[in-house]
């Protein structure tokens, strides 16, 4: 009897001991539960590249309606008409937004052509890159030969960076050109490899120099929409802009110099950039202006009047487009799922602000197109690509820009984790 009643005592314990052996294997095990369950930080996916440039259009063809708007002036009168599609002469031409890169008329634009002087605007690129404007430069002989367009530069004469600057910019200096081009790469010929090289990575697939300052050579061409490209690109540097939009400069002694572009004295808003002639490239010009916080390029080669043209294109440009705001920086635009997380979704945000050129009488051909990844697994970081915008207008890509997670989310703990596992498994069996 004695020993019937251990043995029912015996198993009365027994539950409680198998409690606590759960518990305590549980407490030995939960640290290697949470270690295999625990997933890498999601890796950043690859920097997406951002669309600058809608491409060209036909030639001729306007990305708006063509019928003429009349305007009416101050007077009650009716204004001329300045924004019907315009009428250039130009053999190739290009319209571009100076903040978007947006292309907004074209004819012949990526066409190989002969650039004449407007190679300069790449020479006066480099020298800003890569040389110091007070760094006083000996002519060399070479340079000093150099005839055509000229500063008339002799050998041995010391004058500064910007002084030769203002000498290929303003006066179309052939030889200021050479002489900057030894100064920088120390001859002409390394000087045009690196012309080269810059003109590939800013995308002019079009272009290939084989010199300075753009005197006739057998192969030696850009095409409209190259030279805008370069263009848009040196307006980063606030001395360029300085310098191309400069109507005469006194350098003092026997130089003084007035800009060749005519179109700075003409054309309200005009603050560069270069002009080019030659037998074989004819009059060209890459033009800029600027009204009301929009500027815009143009560029025409061999034109029969290539200020009418410019102007043109110009009262073209700023009367039948706007520029809108597509998204700002920070802004949220999408939410996506978050796994094992505190929180159920990660909101996603712009990583810049995108502006984009829309026809000004047809906004609403702007649109966008959100892409994210289905889900992430927590941990997620505050700034982890996740996601990418594309804006189009009329049904084309112009703009584009990462989408991030706009803030951190921490990993459950592990034993709530394991818990939510442990319910689950149970639902579904008792399912």
């Amino acid at each position: 009897m004695r020993r019937f009643l251990i043995r029912l005592r015996l198993l009365a314990l027994v539950p409680g001991l198998l409690s606590f052996a759960s518990i305590l294997m549980l407490c030995l095990y939960l640290p290697a539960i949470a270690a295999a369950g625990q997933k890498q930080p999601h890796k950043p996916e690859p920097v997406y590249p951002a669309l600058l440039n809608l491409g060209e259009m036909p030639a001729g063809t306007p990305p708006v309606n063509t019928a003429p708007s009349i305007s009416t002036g101050a007077d009650g009168k009716n204004a001329r008409s300045i924004a019907a599609a315009p009428s250039v002469t130009a053999a190739a031409a290009v319209l571009m937004d100076a903040a978007t890169g947006q292309v907004l008329w074209a004819k012949n634009a990526r066409q190989p052509r002969p650039p004449a002087s407007t190679t300069k605007i790449m020479t006066a690129l480099l020298a800003l890159e890569g040389g110091k404007l007070d760094r006083v430069v000996t002519v060399g002989p070479h340079a000093a030969s150099v005839g055509e367009s000229s500063m008339h530069l002799f050998a041995g004469e010391k004058l500064t960076l910007e002084q030769l600057l203002y000498g290929a910019l303003l006066r179309s200096g052939n030889d200021a050109c050479v002489a900057i081009a030894e100064h920088i790469a120390g001859s002409e010929g390394n000087f045009v490899l690196l012309m080269n090289q810059k003109a590939r990575e800013l995308g002019a697939l079009n272009t290939h120099f084989c010199n300075p300052n753009g005197l006739p050579a057998q192969g030696h061409l850009s095409s409209a929409y190259d030279l805008a490209l370069l263009t848009r690109y040196a307006f980063q540097n606030p001395a360029f802009n300085r310098i191309v939009s400069t109507r005469t400069k006194d350098l003092g002694g026997r130089y003084y110099f007035n800009n060749t572009n005519h179109l700075l004295w003409s054309y309200q808003g005009a603050d560069g950039v270069k002009t080019g002639t030659t037998n074989a490239a004819g009059k060209c010009l890459v033009a800029s202006a600027t009204r009301e916080g929009r500027r815009l390029i143009t560029v025409v080669l061999h034109s029969d009047d290539r200020y009418a043209d410019t102007m043109d294109l110009l009262d073209y440009g700023f009367a039948r487009f706007k520029n809108v705001k597509a998204c700002r920086a920070g802004g949220i635009l999408a939410q996506v799922p978050v796994s094992e997380g505190v929180m159920p979704e990660v909101p996603l945000v712009c990583d810049r602000e995108l502006t984009v050129t829309v026809p000004a009488d047809r906004p609403q051909v702007l649109t966008t197109r959100v892409r994210t990844l289905p889900a992430l697994t927590a941990p997620v970081a505050d700034g982890m690509p996740a996601g990418e915008l594309t804006v189009l207008v009329d049904g084309q890509p112009v703009a584009g820009a990462r989408l991030l997670t706009g803030q951190t989310v921490e990993r459950l703990p592990a034993y709530q984790l394991w818990w939510g596992r442990l319910t689950a498994g149970r639902e579904k069996s008792e399912c």
